[in-house]
């Protein structure tokens, strides 16, 4: 078979570590090991070590925004780059981020005349979302990423659902599904790497153990998680919570343990790489708890992972259900809108759009009793932003 030099192109990198970023590490090791030779190119993050890979590491220009969104943000304008990517001779591009990683993908086709293939692996829209609050930026940003993928000679996405969301944003053009692998063997790890793993840990035998990895943000989630354990503990039911990862809802998440009075049952130990450590953390566990809405494909999808059986009976009674169901509570939906717009929106804002798009409210018992009485109109920004909610949570 014929060797060849791949170009892999992404946002985020180690020491930033995310879903992306572990795959495009998984192709670069696997390129190198068996099928030629593998560049990546990132944008440079302080303190970034990577004499440790296989493979060379190229590092464009960056700002530091890391407090404010989680990540660096890459200039991708770089001559040094390109001249340094022409030397390596490589045959063929893959980007894996639509954003500033497909602009400089598509200036170093001109430099180096090779083929420029995009993965489409997340719903991009989302993080836009959060990054910029407002909704004309949000729109120029979507229409500059839909741009980016229509100039890539092929484009992949990981999953259908990726697709689905891709179509969403307004691309109309072609694409293969092409599953991303994994990277952790099948099978139990021994009990001795199991025991120095969870050191430390409170975690006693015959009591489950609950498991999240992944990053710590609200749309994975994680306020169904909190609210099912909050169920539990009110029914005497003993367990153990294990978080793993780190983003940029993390405070908020630990402080919400906090007020929820499961500190002492809840545990967060901050981002793992090391694919054994993690190994170790999922034959520890009971039971895997992933909720998100977010996601266009996970690991446990793969069956990679061994399960082992364990029987939790609670009842549902006075516990919150609609984050299972197809829709979301009001205070879900406010805290959507709030999260992404900046804007605070009522019960009565939320139950007026609602209606207008034939969906159930129930029965209002907080009429005023004055007969004249005046019913504010939710404003036209804020029907966008429930509306957008609304679709969020599948609900329209």
């Amino acid at each position: 078979m014929d060797k060849h030099t791949i170009c892999l192109l992404n946002d985020s990198f180690p020491p930033i570590i995310d879903g992306v970023a572990n795959a495009v590490v998984n192709y670069a090791e696997n390129i190198e090991k068996h099928h030629g030779h593998a560049v990546v190119v990132t944008p440079a993050v302080p303190g970034a070590d990577d004499s440790g890979f296989p493979f060379p590491v190229v590092r464009y220009p960056s700002i530091d925004t890391r407090r404010l969104v989680g990540y660096v943000a890459g200039y991708p304008f770089s001559p040094e780059t390109a001249l340094r990517v022409r030397e390596e001779k490589v045959e063929l591009l893959h980007t894996h981020c639509p954003i500033a990683s497909a602009i400089l993908a598509r200036s170093l086709r001109e430099v180096v005349d090779a083929p420029l293939v995009l993965t489409y692996h997340t719903k991009y829209d989302i993080d836009i979302a959060k990054a910029v609050k407002s909704r004309l930026l949000q729109e120029s940003a979507i229409r500059a990423l839909v741009q980016n993928v229509n100039a890539c000679d092929e484009v992949w996405v990981v999953s259908r659902g990726a697709g689905e969301n891709l179509r969403s944003l307004g691309y109309e053009g072609a694409y293969t599904v092409m599953e991303n692998g994994v990277d952790v063997p099948r099978g139990r790890v021994s009990a001795a790497a199991v025991a120095a793993a969870t050191a430390g840990y409170d975690l006693p035998d015959g009591v489950p153990l609950f498991l999240f990895v992944g990053r710590l943000m609200w749309y994975k989630g994680l306020h169904i998680i909190l609210d099912a354990l909050r169920a539990l503990r009110e029914q005497g039911q003993d367990f153990r919570m294990v978080f793993i990862g780190a983003g940029g809802d993390e405070k908020e998440v630990r402080a919400e343990v906090e007020t929820l009075r499961l500190s002492d049952r809840c545990f967060f130990t901050g981002s793992i790489a090391d694919r054994e450590t993690l190994r170790a953390w999922y034959s520890r566990a009971d039971l895997f708890l992933f909720p998100s809405t977010f996601e266009t494909v996970v690991l446990l999808s793969k069956g990679e992972i061994d399960s082992k059986k364990v029987r939790v009976e609670f009842s549902l009674e006075d516990m919150d259900m609609s984050g299972f169901q197809k829709g979301a509570t009001y205070e879900q939906i406010k805290a959507y809108v709030l999260e992404h717009t900046g804007l605070k929106v009522s019960s009565l804002y939320i139950s007026q759009i609602k209606r207008k798009c034939g969906l159930d409210v129930g029965q209002n018992y907080n009429l005023s009793k004055k007969e004249d009485a005046k019913v504010p109109k939710c404003p036209p920004e804020k029907e966008a932003a429930i509306r957008d909610a609304l679709k969020y949570f599948q609900m329209i």
